[in-house]
């Protein structure tokens, strides 16, 4: 009862996708993945762990999740994209069942996904979700011709006024907050920046979800890291994206997230090669119902 409470009135502003991805993570079994099969582990460069669900077949695509998540929040649209795609669906570093070697870096991070595509045969399609979408904009960047196609929804960039000097302060207060393992006040302040309301944050901190989230808690510095100094579009970087790139947000966030149409008009006239889709409807929290089809039509395609 109390989680279905939370649900209502969180998920316009955090998303299903964090509240029951948290929870699954929570009473999944190390070491299984959702479909009840063995998980696969790969070493990145600097001998971390990763690990990852394997299934489908087909062109490999990598899934990227955003902040307080596991490869868990993603299984619903692994599993849609199995009949078209060998989807490879991981635990970033410092989450799940991957490990997490200090110090920690974004180009680690891109070092994981090179990792990734050189088990999946060395190239792939990518696709990224809220910081998981920043950290697939860098990682394609990088990585040149082994991403063949990418997309992304609501990359958290903001450039609206006042949001540089907020970003920092966010970014300042949250290191003090981890480095006194104060994880539940990391946590709370994380979602107070996303713009819940303290009787939303109360209800969560009643609720099973909420250990789940102080577990997960540490790296949220690292979606800090990914996101930026000022949270600012990394406009030269994303500048040399070779691959084709479909670039959305959801109809619905223009109400909760207005800074994401903005956002993403930008990054899509960055880029060379890419497409811009307002997907109706959706907010943060997009139906994996409603996105996969969007994502099977455009990795299919022949642009």
């Amino acid at each position: 009862m109390i989680m279905r409470k939370i649900l209502k009135i969180a998920l316009p502003i955090i998303g299903i996708a964090i509240l029951l991805g948290i929870v699954v993570y929570m009473t999944s079994k190390p070491g299984s993945n959702q479909q009840g099969g063995i998980v696969h582990t790969v070493t990145s460069k600097d001998g971390t762990k990763i690990t990852y669900d394997k299934l489908g077949k087909g062109p490999a695509i990598i899934l990227m999740g955003g902040a307080l998540v596991s490869r868990s929040s993603d299984s619903e649209l692994a599993q849609l994209l199995a009949s078209h795609f060998t989807v490879y669906n991981f635990d970033r570093r410092g989450r799940g069942d991957s490990g997490d070697t200090k110090p920690y870096a974004v180009e680690r991070e891109i070092e994981d996904i090179d990792t990734l595509i050189t088990e999946a045969g060395g190239t792939v399609y990518l696709y990224g979700i809220s910081s998981g979408a920043a950290l697939a904009l860098q990682a394609t960047a990088t990585l040149g011709d082994k991403v063949k196609k990418l997309a992304i929804y609501e990359a958290p960039y903001s450039e609206a006024q006042g949001v540089a000097e907020g970003w920092r302060t966010f970014r300042s207060k949250l290191s003090e907050l981890l480095e006194a393992n104060k994880h539940s006040e990391a946590v709370e302040l994380h979602l107070r920046n996303t713009g819940a309301p303290d009787a939303v944050i109360a209800e969560m901190k009643a609720s099973p979800a909420w250990q789940g989230m102080e577990t997960l808690a540490p790296t949220l510095a690292y979606d800090a890291a990914v996101v930026g100094e000022d949270r600012s579009i990394p406009v030269e970087k994303i500048a040399k994206i070779k691959a084709t790139t479909l670039v959305m947000e959801g109809g619905a966030s223009a109400e909760t997230m207005p800074f994401m149409r903005p956002t993403a008009d930008k990054i899509a006239m960055t880029i060379p090669r890419a497409e811009r889709r307002t997907v109706e409807g959706q907010s943060h929290d997009v139906n994996s119902k409603v996105l996969a089809p969007v994502l099977i039509d455009f990795f299919s395609g022949n642009k």
